[in-house]
């Protein structure tokens, strides 16, 4: 998945450090991102390639083993093409997942993350006033009501639906994003995940399900979640009753018939081979 990169590791402990000339940097215009090369391998600019020099425009993100990240604050200004490197080109979020190597896509997803929390929070939810950096945590700060905001993360599940040698495979609908998927969905205030399977699989096929096993977790920045992963049963033969508004279609398909993808990204993809393989116990 996205996260499993070792031996190299992943270090997200916010210090307020100043840039130094061998630190890459991320910068994003909406869903796009600024990287120095997007052929075979992802590379990224370093400051000392950057033509904006203003070290307090740059915010430390995190480090891969000794490698440090730092965001291009654009909530200073509008960003143009040519704003802080002459070189580079802009690359799409949705582009960003077939790159290599996984260590640079997971880089990117987990800047984007902090990105999007960082524009949604220039101004106190509270008293509209400015927020400002905190320097001992990652958290944004307001000095008129101290209010104090904390990145968002979105608990979501990505559930697995077992009939015998079958799963339940589902396309989105009005999504850029053909390929197969599994249910999934949000949690909604008061609920528990289990409760959360169980309502999203009502909800979008119209199906009761039963022995509700948790699997793994996966932080998912692209959209600010955390995903939590769980493999269940359908409660008895029951005929699939689509929510059209969600879903281009579901069906069940044989073991031996599920897709292998190349990219080998999300959580969806490893439960989708997990059940292939038949290890889902």
């Amino acid at each position: 998945m996205i996260q499993d990169i070792l031996p190299l590791q992943f270090n997200n402990h916010y210090e307020e450090k100043e840039i130094r000339e061998e630190d890459y940097v991320l910068a994003y215009d909406g869903a796009r991102v600024l990287v120095k090369n997007n052929q075979e391998n992802l590379e990224f600019l370093t400051y000392g390639e950057c033509t904006r020099k203003e070290k307090e425009d740059y915010i430390y993100l995190f480090s891969i083993d000794t490698k440090q990240f730092f965001l291009y604050d654009t909530c200073k200004g509008a960003i143009v093409e040519n704003e802080i490197a002459d070189m580079g080109e802009w690359v799409t979020m949705q582009q960003i997942r077939t790159c290599y190597p996984k260590e640079a896509v997971f880089a990117v997803v987990t800047a984007y993350h902090l990105y999007v929390w960082y524009q949604n929070n220039r101004y106190c939810g509270k008293c509209g006033e400015k927020t400002t950096h905190d320097k001992k945590e990652r958290m944004l700060f307001c000095n008129c009501c101290h209010n104090m905001i904390y990145p968002k993360i979105a608990p979501a599940v990505i559930v697995a639906v077992k009939n015998r040698n079958k799963l339940l495979l589902t396309k989105y609908a009005n999504r850029t994003y053909k390929r197969y998927a599994l249910i999934a969905g949000f949690t909604e205030i008061g609920e528990s995940v289990e409760e959360t399977v169980k309502r999203e699989v009502m909800e979008e096929v119209g199906l009761q399900v039963k022995n509700i096993q948790y699997y793994k977790s996966q932080p998912w920045g692209f959209d600010s979640n955390l995903l939590l992963g769980f493999f269940c049963d359908v409660a008895e033969e029951q005929e699939i009753t689509l929510d059209q508004e969600e879903l281009a279609c579901a069906e069940w398909v044989d073991r031996e018939d599920i897709p292998e993808y190349k990219e080998g990204l999300s959580l969806t993809h490893e439960m989708m081979l997990v059940f292939k393989n038949g290890l889902e116990g």
